[in-house]
């Protein structure tokens, strides 16, 4: 009777972490699926060099406290990849989007980003030795089929833009594969406010006394028409997009998969189409093939 009851409380907290994993999918996307409109509004006021400084020294001052906080709970010895996670999967990325958006649409970003979940299977099973999952890379190449097919067909999509600051996101793209199987193979042990805290105050800090010493940050937002409002765009960028969208992500990494939790860039392009369905667009066939693909391969990328 004693095994028979442990199976079912097993059972069911696998479910709940499988729904977990689901409803966190959806949550990263909403506020991820934002970030690409918000960097867009952020540089009609800011330089790409100052977005990415901003962006990045808010999210460093706001893990300030909790470093503090932290310090003795720190394994130090693994100082190296806090480092790396800290600059493939927000450092280096911030600046190779703030530079590509001025130059391309946010179609061509939004599907571009969609290879993240391609290059963090193919960085894991090359680099970090993990085991080849055929559902996985079935479940990446219909996401990713499903997302092409959304933005091709969408009726905002624009892909005018210079292939190489397109290049730019797929650089970006293999920063967050990068990232992500570091805290999937190297730190799904440690927790992921620890994870976070440590790899953003290591690029954040040195970001924001950059913007403040080498930049005229402080004169364009005192003096630009759209300064304040330009701030609170890179502001909720950073806070919510960045360090609360960040832990929740390193979480989900350490409790599901590396692959699973990238398909996050999938479901971003879903997210936009539904808003478009509120805002009186349609939807026709393609869209729903196309979104269908994107949960299926969803589905199997979390096996």
């Amino acid at each position: 009777m004693n095994t028979f009851r442990k199976s079912l409380v097993a059972k069911k907290n696998t479910i709940s972490t499988r729904w977990w994993g689901f409803l966190t999918l959806a949550f990263l996307s909403l506020v991820w699926g934002t970030s690409f409109i918000l960097i867009k509004k952020s540089l009609g006021v800011f330089e790409p060099v100052q977005v990415a400084l901003l962006r990045l020294g808010l999210a460093g001052v706001a893990f300030l406290p909790f470093l503090v906080r932290q310090w003795q709970h720190i394994d130090w010895r693994r100082w190296h990849f806090f480092v790396l996670v800290g600059f493939c999967g927000s450092g280096i990325p911030a600046f190779l989007f703030a530079f590509a958006q001025l130059h391309i649409s946010s179609s061509v970003a939004g599907i571009l980003n969609s290879l993240t979940p391609l290059f963090t299977l193919v960085i894991g099973i090359v680099i970090f030795r993990a085991q080849l999952v055929w559902a996985k890379v079935a479940g990446v190449l219909l996401g990713l089929a499903g997302a092409s097919m959304l933005i091709l067909f969408s009726s905002s999509a624009d892909f005018r833009g210079e292939i190489g600051y397109s290049l730019l996101i797929v650089l970006a793209s293999v920063c967050y594969g990068t990232s992500t199987n570091i805290v999937g193979n190297k730190l799904r042990d440690v927790r992921s406010l620890i994870v976070s805290t440590f790899a953003f105050t290591s690029v954040g800090l040195p970001a924001f006394i950059i913007l403040v010493s080498a930049t005229d940050f402080v004169q364009v937002l005192t003096t630009h028409p759209q300064g304040w409002v330009g701030l609170g765009y890179v502001s909720f960028l950073a806070l919510v997009g960045t360090v609360l969208a960040t832990i929740i992500f390193f979480k989900l990494v350490q409790d599901t998969n590396p692959v699973f939790a990238s398909t996050v860039a999938f479901i971003m392009p879903m997210v936009a189409l539904l808003w478009g369905l509120l805002d009186g667009e349609t939807i026709g066939l393609y869209h729903l093939l196309g979104m269908a693909l994107i949960l299926t391969g969803v589905y199997l990328s979390r096996r």
